[in-house]
């Protein structure tokens, strides 16, 4: 039962969390001075026509009638227009594209495998590295390889992503040309090809955000194996690497996991920058051309699809937080 109030409370927290997003979403966005009627109406557009194109787009309705439209799309879909120049979204609608006549869900579908290869392959890297770093940093303190580790964890932290981008292309592709600086391979047409064109994605960020993680797990290892609980571990005659793993990382584990969920969600919201450097069509690239068509319905579903898996990626943390840690359960 408690492990049932637990989870069913962290899922009416995420749905409150996720409702509240998408109302202040879409005031931000369909409150703004840019009519998307007006933006699939075309040049020119006499009132008329504007009045027509406002009421197919379901745009001629107070805004919480358009609000609760919405939300009622993303449950069972939704029709814009009526007779034989309707549009049918099925659900889950996150609305509809007039500008490319496409359903925004499919479009970000359709960039998700391009979004989700970069940002899973270049998390598992990072996580391997900057936790296995962190505890080899952590276990020799003030040592060479500590100081070197930490050296390189401030230089990764310091860097913005697309100064390290550029840089990697510069030096691995261009100078010594040993990957791919741009384009996607999909995973189906060959998997040899598609690893290959995300190496340098996935060593740019792992170093970026591998740093971060060295930097954390290094401290709370520090912590951790100063404790009292470490040292009865070691008067009982346990090995260092069963007191390492087994008493001191499981607690370090905890922030780390916490870190872990948000960066990972947010990467598979889209990693703008990143896939704006290496010229990859992801959810990101589809984000930046929504902005700079003034494309609304489609930068909104983008939107919301991004806070939909940072709160669905924080639901997982919770979760995994009372497996770690079953006192997070009572709280």
């Amino acid at each position: 039962m408690g492990v049932t109030r637990f989870v069913l409370g962290r899922l009416v927290g995420m749905v409150v969390v996720l409702l509240v997003v998408a109302l202040v979403s879409f005031v931000v966005f369909y409150l703004l001075p840019s009519d998307p009627a007006r933006m699939s109406c075309g040049r020119p557009c006499s009132p008329e026509s504007l009045a027509t194109a406002k009421k197919f787009m379901q745009l001629d309705q107070p805004w919480y009638q358009q609000f609760a439209s919405f939300l009622g799309g993303i449950v069972a879909g939704r029709t814009f227009g009526t007779g034989v120049t309707a549009i049918h979204c099925p659900a889950p609608c996150f609305g509809y594209s007039f500008q490319q006549n496409e359903e925004t869900f499919h479009l970000i579908l359709s960039r998700l495998p391009v979004t989700a290869s970069i940002a899973v392959g270049a998390a598992v890297l990072w996580l391997l590295a900057g936790i296995g770093v962190g505890v080899v940093s952590a276990l020799r303190p003030g040592r060479p390889v500590d100081r070197i580790a930490m050296v390189g964890a401030v230089a990764g932290v310091s860097t913005p992503v697309f100064l390290t981008g550029l840089l990697g292309i510069l030096v691995f592709g261009f100078t010594l040309d040993m990957v791919p600086t741009h384009g996607f391979v999909r995973f189906w047409d060959s998997p040899v090809d598609w690893a290959w064109h995300l190496v340098l994605p996935w060593l740019v960020l792992a170093f970026l955000h591998g740093a971060l993680y060295a930097r954390l797990t290094r401290g709370q290892m520090l912590e951790a194996l100063g404790e009292d609980y470490i040292r009865t571990a070691r008067a009982k005659g346990l090995t260092e690497a069963r007191v390492v793993g087994r008493h001191a990382l499981r607690n370090v584990l905890l922030p780390v996991v916490t870190v872990f969920g948000i960066d990972l969600g947010g990467l598979l919201g889209g990693a703008v920058i990143t896939e704006r450097v290496f010229g990859m069509p992801g959810v990101g690239s589809l984000m930046i051309d929504a902005v700079h068509a003034v494309d609304l319905p489609l930068l909104l579903g983008c939107t919301l699809f991004g806070a939909a898996l940072i709160v669905v990626a924080n639901f997982v943390v919770d979760v995994l937080y009372g497996v770690l840690d079953p006192r997070v359960r009572l709280n």
